[in-house]
């Protein structure tokens, strides 16, 4: 597999750079893992949008569906040539009205998931999670040819996720503060994003959705801390991880 980020940030674009995007291919399929701010240009410089296989999303928040509606349009109107001629989008039917606009006759089309059920996504065996956040969200387990990406979505800590990030090649975290976070809160600490890579046996750690007025070299500091290691990255526009 292999991964290019796309956006990075959480909850609004900053300084050019976008939100939460991921670009995961393998054998020249081509899945679009969440589409927030900026995703669209992000992945038009790697492959024309019109080449994706699907698209699948964690939650409806719009730092996670921004371009969403960007890409629709892009393939209505777009007169290159369309790998498939309807794209299909996936996301969870606990909010029936986003749920609904993953459709636009004749260009995408809505499909379900469920946290109970694997699904099947060309090459990609996927798995769910529902994580503690305001709104519905899924943690995803995606398989491929033996290897493991876990991504966490938007989510406090709790202790499901240890199991379901277990022995990951990859694990993607939503790392939103550093230590100093008191009180309740909807997204991880470094800290806590290092022990879960620690505890899961992650090979490697990606620190993702990330704060616009926290340093992240203190955040990567936090986290090699809890990990122990140093097979740690911060997430940045292009990067390219093999897994």
């Amino acid at each position: 597999m292999k991964l290019t980020v796309l956006g990075y940030y959480g909850g609004y674009p900053f300084k050019g750079h976008g939100t939460t995007s991921f670009l995961l291919q393998e054998a020249g399929f081509n899945l679009l893992i969440d589409c927030g701010s900026n995703a669209v240009n992000e992945l038009s410089q790697i492959i024309n949008p019109l080449e994706l296989d699907a698209v699948i999303i964690s939650h409806y928040h719009h730092d996670h569906i921004a371009d969403l509606g960007v890409l629709q349009y892009y393939w209505q109107l777009n007169s290159g040539k369309k790998k498939t001629p309807i794209l299909p989008i996936y996301g969870n039917t606990q909010d029936p009205l986003n749920y609904a606009r993953l459709t636009m006759q004749g260009v995408t089309e809505g499909k379900s998931f469920v946290d109970y059920q694997p699904l099947k996504v060309g090459l990609f065996e996927i798995e769910f999670l529902r994580t503690i956040h305001p709104v519905p969200t899924y943690a995803m387990r995606i398989t491929a040819d033996d290897k493991v990406l876990t991504f966490t979505a938007d989510t406090d800590y709790f202790n499901e996720l240890t199991k379901f990030a277990q022995d990951s090649d990859l694990l993607i975290t939503d790392t939103n503060f550093d230590s100093m976070k008191s009180g309740r809160k909807w997204h991880m600490t470094a800290q806590e994003s290092g022990e879960l890579a620690k505890i899961s046996n992650a090979n490697q750690l990606l620190l993702s959705h990330l704060p616009q007025e926290i340093d992240h070299q203190i955040l990567m500091n936090e986290a090699k801390t809890a990990k122990g290691d140093g097979n740690i990255q911060l997430a940045s526009d292009g990067l390219i991880i093999n897994i």
